[in-house]
């Protein structure tokens, strides 16, 4: 989506989606709009090595990389200006330091929208000790953090971590986000959805919540302050670690974890299976008198098992990273649920990418 304004590939989107859900009985859907630039909270480049000299490079996707297709650059509009900025600055001091330019093979940044900034470099060659001491002596000068990787090695200087500092409402929450950890890449938007989704809840009026799919906690600390109790699930073992750090020191007390897919969450609370891991954290499903399911799954959407699941609550709030698989679980949901609201959240501004979310109430 490249030569139009933004407003145009907005509307675009909200057309596309539109057309897709028009067998759904949608109700108007409300449009949250990102910054048109310097919106991304990731970025990775391929070091690119000529002679003496190097610089961040880009393909085309799909393409091997080759002196033929290279692009060569030093800033990313795209990324958010913690990133951009720093781009330049960091690879002339790398330029500058043989230790650390020598095969060099990527980059890659995590910045936070509170100024906490994150970067890996990625090398083949193995790490040693005059490489930590300059990477340490140059993250302390441009104050970031810095890990170092290569084959089988990761070497962490002071954290593996950026800490975030997102605001709902009127409340900021605070949040751990390892590196190579999935985090949301656009902040700004990001805390629209949060917010869209505290909204929802405050209408549903209470009742427990069950959340798949949690990640790091990212939706489930603000959600927790509108129902009695919340069950969260997630299966990625980084996230699960980054999870109990946000619960804890965010000081919220009514949030269960259990480190369980949603699949094998099904067979639990179908009484299929029985697992330790909710024996260990002192989980009884019984105790829970679920009023809605949250649900934020991967691209492919929900399997059938966890659809029929979500059938059973009386208010399912899923927030979908893929309009299409969305629209195909809607044909299952729509069966007993109708939908109470829309929203389009332009996380990636000029892409074909779309963020999108529902709330579903049974009929």
């Amino acid at each position: 989506m490249t030569g139009i304004t933004y407003q145009q590939q907005l509307s675009d989107k909200q057309h596309y989606l539109e057309q897709l859900f028009a067998d759904c009985a949608f109700p108007p859907i409300q449009i949250f709009t990102s910054p048109a630039s310097h919106y991304r909270m990731r970025a990775e480049f391929r070091i690119w090595h000529e002679g003496d000299s190097c610089s961040y490079a880009m393909f085309a996707p799909g393409e091997k990389a080759s002196s033929g297709n290279v692009c060569k650059i030093r800033d990313f509009a795209i990324a958010h200006e913690n990133i951009n900025s720093l781009m330049p600055v960091l690879l002339d001091k790398i330029q500058a330091r043989e230790e650390l330019k020598t095969r060099l093979f990527q980059v890659e940044f995590l910045a936070t929208l509170a100024g906490d900034t994150l970067v890996t470099l990625i090398y083949h060659k193995k790490l040693d000790d005059v490489w930590a001491q300059s990477a340490k002596s140059l993250a302390t000068e441009l104050n970031i953090q810095i890990l170092g990787r290569s084959r089988g090695q990761k070497v962490v200087l002071e954290r593996d971590y950026v800490i975030e500092r997102l605001k709902v409402h009127n409340e900021i929450f605070e949040y751990k986000q390892f590196e190579g950890g999935f985090t949301q890449p656009n902040a700004e938007v990001c805390q629209s959805m949060l917010g869209w989704a505290v909204d929802v809840a405050q209408s549903i009026n209470g009742g427990d919540l069950l959340e798949l799919y949690c990640g790091n906690g990212n939706f489930t600390l603000p959600l927790s302050r509108q129902f009695h109790k919340v069950l969260a699930t997630e299966v990625s073992k980084t996230s699960v670690q980054a999870a109990h750090w946000n619960i804890e020191n965010n000081h919220i007390n009514n949030i269960a974890l259990a480190r369980l897919s949603a699949e094998e969450f099904t067979e639990a609370f179908t009484g299929i299976r029985t697992f330790r891991r909710l024996a260990s954290e002192q989980i009884n499903l019984a105790d829970y008198q679920f009023s809605t399911v949250f649900v934020d799954p991967p691209r492919a959407g929900i399997d059938h098992g966890t659809l029929k699941l979500l059938q059973k609550f009386d208010n399912i709030i899923y927030v979908s990273c893929n309009p299409v698989t969305l629209h195909e679980n809607l044909q299952t949901l729509l069966a007993a649920h109708s939908v109470k609201q829309a929203a389009m959240f332009d996380q990636f501004p000029f892409t074909p990418h779309i963020e999108s979310g529902v709330w579903l109430k049974r009929r």
